[in-house]
Order: C-alpha cells, then sequence, then structure tokens
C-alpha cells in the first residue's frame, strides 16, 4: 500500500471531503488521526473505514482554538511517533448575500475556520516535520475554485480563500531547507451533502438561478491520496479538481 508506515492527519474528516478523504488515506496504508468538532461524526467515518479503521484515530478538535490543535498534534505524535501528511480541511461558509447584508460575526466565523484555522494547524505540523527525524513532511491545504474567482454573495468564503492560496505559497518557499512540501487542492462541484443544492440551482453571475453539474467526491480522495504519496523531492503545487461543464473557465 502507498501509504504503509505514514502517519497523515486529516480536519474536518466528519463529513464531506474530509470523510472520503480520511478514508481513502486509511485504505491507502496510512496512519490517520481523524479532527473535527463532532466525535460521533468521527465515529461515524471509522466505522465507514472498515478493516482500515484500525489505523485511525478520532479526536474531536475545534481548529479556530490553538490549545485544541496543539492538543490535537501532540496526541497523534505521541500514538503514531511522527507526521508525514497535514490534509488541512476543515472549512465554513456563510449565507449567500451581499457585503453589507454579512454581520461581523459571519464574517468572522468564516474567517476563524477558514484562515485562522488552516494557519494554526499548518503552525503545528511545521513544527512537528521541521523537528522530527527523518526531518520533513507535506502539508495539502484545501483551497477552492473560489481562490480564482467568485460566486455572487461569497465575499468572505472568496477572500478566505484568496488567503489561503497566500499561506500556501510562503508555506511552500518556508519550508524548503526542512523538506517540508505544502500544496493546495481547489476543488469545484463535488457531490457532498453541502454542495448537492448545486443540482437544483445557484445564483450565477448574470443574476439566475441555473443547476449545476457535480463529480463524484470520490475523485477529490484520489487526488488527495495522489498529492500525498509524492516523494518529497516532487510537489504538486496546485492542483484543480472540477466539475467538467461546471461554470468555471469563463465565470461570468
Amino acid at each position: 500500500m502507498s501509504g504503509e508506515g505514514k502517519v497523515a492527519i486529516v480536519t474536518g474528516a466528519g463529513s464531506g471531503i474530509g470523510k472520503v478523504s480520511a478514508i481513502a488515506l486509511l485504505r491507502a496504508g496510512y496512519s490517520v488521526a481523524l479532527a473535527g468538532r463532532r466525535a460521533e461524526a468521527l465515529d461515524a467515518t471509522l466505522a465507514e473505514a472498515g478493516e482500515a479503521a484500525s489505523r485511525g484515530l478520532a479526536l474531536p478538535t475545534d481548529v479556530t482554538d490553538a490549545d485544541s490543535v496543539a492538543a490535537l498534534f501532540a496526541r497523534t505524535v505521541e500514538t503514531y511517533g511522527r507526521l508525514d501528511v497535514l490534509f488541512n480541511n476543515a472549512g465554513s461558509n456563510a449565507p449567500g448575500q451581499t457585503i453589507d447584508e454579512l454581520t461581523v460575526e459571519q464574517w468572522r466565523n468564516v474567517i476563524d475556520v477558514n484562515v485562522t484555522g488552516v494557519f494554526l494547524c499548518a503552525r503545528e505540523a511545521f513544527k512537528q516535520m521541521r523537528g522530527q527525524s527523518p526531518m520533513g513532511g507535506r502539508i495539502i491545504n484545501n483551497g477552492s475554485i473560489s481562490a480564482h474567482v467568485p460566486r455572487p454573495g461569497s465575499a468572505p468564503y472568496t477572500a478566505s480563500k484568496h488567503a489561503v492560496t497566500g499561506l500556501t505559497r510562503t508555506i511552500s518557499l518556508d519550508g524548503r531547507p526542512f523538506d517540508i512540501a505544502c500544496c493546495q487542492i481547489d476543488i469545484g462541484n463535488a457531490r457532498t451533502e453541502m454542495a448537492a443544492r448545486m443540482a437544483d440551482g445557484v445564483p450565477q453571475a448574470n443574476g439566475t438561478i441555473a443547476p449545476e453539474p457535480l463529480m463524484d467526491v470520490q475523485r477529490v480522495a484520489e487526488a488527495v491520496v495522489f498529492m500525498a504519496d509524492q516523494p518529497l523531492d516532487t510537489n504538486v503545487q496546485f492542483m484543480t479538481v472540477m466539475a467538467t461543464k461546471m461554470p468555471f473557465i469563463g465565470r461570468g
């Protein structure tokens, strides 16, 4: 198996992209610490992984809390001895609305999870990967199609994903002396519970409401495993995985 002997952390592992990616990494042979707010959701992910769940560890975590994140990484290393991959996946969104309709609380909630949470997890991963022997590892940040172009009414989410790209580029540069590779996967219209509504119609740049095609979320999980499997002298710096016919090229 490609991940045999390697250790990964997946945040947001209780649902959606995090769930299927954690299962895929487990089945590829990785030992995986599953992080998320809800213990029961993490346990359900492990149950779905079948026999591979024996290599999994469910660790309820609030990625916006520095102490909670530090405990996640400490427990992972205490259990498995090192860290090879972080899939920095946990994310949040706000209702679609123009910027004048947003509350400060809605803005801060998205930024806290999507930017501060990514920072806190990357910081702990970098610290561990820099100090372990052999040194190094890989940080995979979950960006979005919105890291390139916005949807209508998506100010906090789009701003947060542009910030993730900035973190990816900076960590990639700063990690070079320590064999720490940092990369980003930008996903468009994967069929998850959160994205299923797109098949019924979502706002378009021209003001209309239109259904959008979706892709199987398993394609995302396969892409994450592919990125994780690369040797540290190779990096998939940015990968876009999207439903082929979604309005992205030419959006707007």
